[in-house]
């Protein structure tokens, strides 16, 4: 690589990590704005504290995520799932896994926890990459193109799924998709996986009553708003429309005050709505959108089938995706999936997981293209 190639990729680099700092700054600040109630007290401030000391070990954790060489993603990808499967299979057995209203989703790690569903959509995209580059010469088989592939991906998704946590599910299903299509999965095989998702799909929404009530909800929503039982979406499209243009100003949005619930995890761009206006909104949207541009800019040195070429673009791609699909969720435009903003929610195994993905990808991005073959050695 030649040094202005080089000098390039460092300021590429750079500016990458400088948009991501930017809103994970403007995360902790609406965390905070958003954990704000209508009887403050000094409670509130555990959010924050939680929040700030969940940012710490994610910063740490991504840094040594980012100095670790390409190589060594594609040789632990392996451990790695495998470590991830026993977390999801430990979260079910009781005694060790915490459950929250019926739901087994979370490992107690002392006054934090854990929720090993989120570091599945890491793992996913590793191993599923690996194994693409290990097999390409079987890709277009109808079997060994399919079947390999599909295990791992079925084996995450149906351990989530007796957590229960579909939403999740979905978004895994999705990681190993993007995967896929990144790696040059044959359309046919896309075709055969969507036939068997869709009414695997509706079965598992049609399983649950407060799943199916949750697209009933939302069709409600758009038919019939002021009297629509979507309390959520109804008062999420209130807080939005509450901000105007403008925003009623940081920390002084009102519906935050027991109106909106979860408003700072998976609402908090509503709140983000109201109290900065659809200037607001638009100004995060902008942001993830120059991460998008940049990250996959990153990768383009690369070959279209390199390891390094499919996780990195994978990884960013799912995240940036996950905001879009809470942004939707919060403007009514899908159906309520219990998905936080990245970098943007309260929550911990999500900051974790969002910020050790972009360290991945900055460690991807500095394995030398031509030398691709030795990450596989």
């Amino acid at each position: 690589m030649s040094s202005a190639t080089a000098r390039q990729t460092a300021d590429e680099r750079s500016f990458f990590l400088a948009l991501i700092s930017v809103l994970v700054g403007f995360g902790v600040l609406m965390v905070h704005s958003a954990s704000i109630t209508s009887w403050p007290t000094n409670f509130e401030q555990v959010y924050l504290t939680k929040h700030l000391i969940f940012l710490v070990i994610s910063v740490i954790s991504a840094s040594i995520a980012a100095m670790m060489p390409a190589r060594f993603w594609f040789r632990a990808a392996p451990w790695l799932f495998a470590g991830v499967m026993l977390l999801l299979v430990a979260v079910l057995i009781p005694g060790i896994g915490t459950s929250v209203k019926g739901a087994r989703r979370w490992l107690r790690l002392g006054p934090q926890s854990l929720q090993p569903s989120e570091l599945a959509k890491l793992v996913v995209p590793l191993l599923v990459a690996r194994m693409m580059v290990n097999r390409r010469e079987t890709l277009r088989g109808w079997i060994s193109g399919t079947i390999p592939f599909a295990l791992p991906i079925g084996l995450a998704i149906g351990l989530v799924l007796i957590e229960p946590d579909l939403g999740t599910a979905l978004f895994v299903a999705g990681a190993g998709a993007v995967t896929l299509f990144y790696g040059g999965w044959p359309i046919r095989n896309y075709l055969l996986g969507v036939g068997a998702a869709v009414p695997a799909v509706i079965v598992a929404i049609t399983a649950h009553s407060y799943r199916l009530r949750r697209i009933t909800d939302y069709i409600s929503v758009w038919t019939d708003l002021p009297n629509s039982d979507a309390w959520q979406l109804k008062q999420s499209l209130l807080t939005l429309g509450h901000g105007g243009a403008w925003g009623v100003g940081l920390g002084r949005g009102t519906q935050k005050l027991s109106f909106l619930p979860e408003s700072n995890t998976d609402f908090v761009f509503a709140v983000v709505g109201e109290e900065l206006g659809l200037a607001g909104t638009l100004g995060v949207a902008a942001l993830w959108c120059g991460i998008f541009y940049v990250g996959i800019r990153l990768f383009r040195r690369f070959k279209s089938d390199s390891y390094a070429a499919i996780v990195g673009q994978t990884l960013i791609t799912q995240i940036v995706g996950q905001a879009l699909i809470n942004a939707w969720v919060v403007t009514a435009l899908v159906p309520t999936t219990g998905v936080p903003h990245p970098l943007v929610s309260y929550g911990g195994t999500s900051l974790l997981v969002s910020l050790i993905s972009f360290g991945v990808m900055v460690s991807l991005a500095r394995a030398e293209p031509e030398t691709d073959a030795e990450v596989l050695e």
